[in-house]
């Protein structure tokens, strides 16, 4: 089995063996997320902002996706009530860091991806208006398949190590 398809069962595996609290973080963080990045983009209609350039239809796919995905991403950070002892911090599998990091800039990445391109100010400073529509708004589709990608990794990462080093509180 190769290790991609190994860390897809592992993750699968840990996802079967979440409490309802995780689950429940899950929920709240996926809707957090919706708003956190959908609001001020417009995506997510309210009256508090407003958008020059219509909502794409990928914009809902790519919003909802990396809502599910950072509510997964954030779900692993909760302890179980009961966790067996921590590994060492020396046996720990590398990469947690970079895990973080890697659902952080994912997360960061959407609300590029999603927003408006006229209504981006750094975008508009850069490129104007006419650049943001010319050149900004035809790449908005591969930052959000980025940011869906850097989120996946992260999820996958935190979900099939989970077994391995569970969280358990400090004396």
């Amino acid at each position: 089995m190769s290790s991609s398809r190994r860390s897809w069962s592992r993750a699968g595996k840990a996802l079967r063996a979440w409490r309802p609290s995780q689950w429940l973080v899950a929920g709240l963080g996926a809707l957090a997320t919706a708003l956190a990045v959908g609001v001020p983009t417009d995506v997510v209609p309210t009256p508090l902002f407003g958008r020059s350039v219509p909502v794409q239809w990928w914009n809902y796919p790519a919003l909802a996706l990396t809502a599910v995905l950072a509510g997964l991403v954030l779900s692993t950070y909760v302890r179980p009530p009961v966790a067996p002892p921590v590994t060492p911090p020396s046996t720990q599998p590398p990469g947690t860091v970079l895990d973080g990091r890697m659902g952080a800039l994912g997360g960061v990445l959407s609300f590029f991806a999603v927003g408006c391109p006229v209504c981006n100010k750094l975008v508009l400073v850069l490129l104007g208006s006419s650049g943001a529509l010319s050149y900004w708004a035809p790449l908005q589709p591969l930052f959000a398949v980025a940011s869906i990608a850097l989120l996946t990794e992260a999820a996958l990462r935190r979900l099939s190590t989970q077994g391995r080093c569970p969280v358990t509180a400090s004396d």
